[in-house]
Parts: C-alpha cells; structure tokens; sequence
C-alpha cells in the first residue's frame, strides 16, 4: 500500500507539473500568436512605449516561454523579485504572479475567495450525496412502482433544468418573495447565521442537479449489482435483507459513485462559475469570470490551476477509497 500511494503522489506531482506547462503555455504563448502585448494590457489602453518595456522587463515576459515557466514554477515553492521600471516588488511564496488589473499578488486574492468555493462545494457534496444516493437506492428496491417513477421523472428534470434557471427561480421565490432565506454571502466569522443564510439556496440548487444524476447512476448501478451471483448467494444463505443491501450490494454500487464524485467535487473546488455568478459569491468561478472580462491573464491561470490541483487530488483520494470499500481492490 505505501509503495501505490508513493507512486501515486509521484504521478500526482508529475501530473501537476504536465499541466502548469501545457496552462502557462497556452494562456501566455496566445497573446503572442493573435498580435496583443501582455504588457500592454497590463498597464492599459493607454500607455507609452518606456512603461510597457519596463512592465516587460519586470514581468520577464521578454523570456523565452520556458525561462518564464521555470521562473513561476519556482516562485510558487522559493517566491519571486519582479524588478525593473525603476522598481521592486517581492512576491511571497507561493508566487502565482501578478494581476494584470490591480497589479496584486494572484495568491492573496485565490486564498480570499478560495473558502466560499470550499463551503459551496462541501455543503452542496453533502445534500447530493444523502438525497442522490438514498433516492436511487430507495428507486431500485422499489422498481417499477410509483415512488420509482416519481423519483426518476424529478431526476429527469433535476438534470434537464439548467442551474441558472433553477436559480434565478429559487432567488424569485424563497429570497425575493417569501423573504426565507438570505440572497447575499457573508463570512462564517462575520455572522454564522448570515452565512448559512447565504448558502443555502446555492447548496439545495447545485444539489438538485448533481443529486439527479447520482439518483439515476445509483438506481442503475445497483439493478445491476441486486442481479449478481452473490447476491443471490447471500439471500439464500438466509441472511436479512438490509445486510443484504447495505453490506453487500451498497459497497459495490460505490465504486462508481466515487469515480465520478473525484471528479465532480474537485471541479467544484476549482469554481462553481454558473452557481456562483447566479448567487453573486465572491468565490473562484465569479473570480475567473471576471477575470476573462479583464483579460486578467494571470489570475486566469492561477484558477486554472487550483482546479486541476483539486480534480488531481480528489482523484487521488478517490482511489485511496477504493481500497476501503471493495477488498478486491487490495488484492489486486
């Protein structure tokens, strides 16, 4: 076992670095190929040929791409001095460079709007979890009846809707009508109220979409798995039927779960954008949005990657699990 998590970390790391290449690659060599001076756009419209060399020169953008490369990877571990145009900024590790729009670190602004993605993600992860998987659980031991067909018929829909719909919707209803719930974010710290308040129309829209489609994964995975050998075996052993459901059959029908929890958990930590631009949340997506309107190069990149750094490690995660729910995966 530490030997597949050592190559795993190993993967992990040569993964991440693969990636930071190919993203810096393409978010600084485009400029370049369509004729615009990321210079240019980092003091602005107006500006003269003296600032954007000394802005050039102190960005290194005058590099070859791999000097400028190394040059991030290794301020993100050591730090980085950004010196020229008659000036010095040092950048405290881990340096993702600097917004070409509020000339800040990129760090200080992801670590800020970093937490409203987790809290988003986690709370929504949770809601989908308990009603996605208990319904297509509940779908399959009931098949063909009228819960089954309800419970599929809302998953349909849940799928359907469009999350910006289902939103805006909600905002209509239990904020703007009824007054129910909060319609603006506010810190845990701030006010633990406020920001449940805040939350948690985003946590029950985003989970009605996600909670759909594991109800329909659970629901067919598990048909399957009711019609395996061993099932039949463990009933005909004269074992009862929630040992058989939930020992036996659930264990399995969570491999795939898991599979695509990895990877939907760890893109929700690299930005809900449609949820987060809906609800006005000063998280990630709502950053990256803002940041392709700015043609903000640098924080661009920075949330890029922090979601590839989330989809990676919840994978990594995901397989670890795997061990822990299906024995055959030890010993393999």
């Amino acid at each position: 076992m530490l030997a597949y998590l050592i190559r795993r970390l190993a993967a992990v790391v040569l993964m991440l670095l693969v990636v930071t290449l190919v993203t810096f690659g393409i978010f600084f060599m485009i400029p370049k190929l369509t004729g615009s001076d990321p210079a240019a756009m980092f003091i602005g419209k107006q500006a003269d040929p003296a600032a954007i060399e000394g802005v050039r020169q102190k960005l290194g953008l005058g590099d070859p791409i791999l000097v400028q490369f190394w040059e991030f990877v290794r301020g993100i571990f050591l730090g980085r001095d950004y010196v020229g145009g008659g000036s010095s900024v040092h950048c405290e590790r881990p340096c993702f460079g600097y917004s070409f729009r509020n000339e800040q670190a990129i760090w200080p602004v992801l670590l800020d709007r970093l937490p409203v993605t987790l809290s988003l993600a986690a709370g929504a992860c949770v809601l989908w979890l308990l009603g996605g998987v208990t319904t297509g659980i509940v779908s399959a031991l009931k098949r063909g009846s009228l819960l089954d067909r309800s419970a599929m018929s809302i998953a349909l829909a849940g799928v359907s809707l469009p999350i910006y719909f289902t939103g805006l919707l909600s905002l209509a209803i239990f904020s703007y009508q009824l007054g129910w719930v909060e319609g603006e974010y506010v810190e845990f710290a701030e006010s633990p109220g406020g920001w449940f308040g805040g939350l948690v129309l985003p946590w029950v829209t985003l989970a009605f979409l996600y909670a759909a489609m594991y109800a329909r994964l659970t629901r067919a995975t598990m048909l399957e798995i009711l019609g395996e050998d061993y099932i039949r075996t463990a009933r005909a052993k004269g074992l009862r039927e929630p040992v058989v459901i939930g020992k036996h059959a659930l264990r399995s029908t969570m491999t795939p779960i898991l599979t695509i929890l990895g990877m939907d958990l760890g893109a929700l930590v690299g930005g809900a954008i449609l949820t987060e631009t809906t609800f006005n949340l000063p998280g990630l997506g709502q950053a990256a949005v803002k940041a392709i309107g700015d043609r903000d190069l640098p924080l661009i990149l920075g949330v890029t990657l922090i979601a590839a750094a989330a989809v990676v490690v919840a994978n990594l995660v995901v397989d670890l699990l795997y061990s822990v729910i299906d024995p055959r995966v030890r010993l393999s």
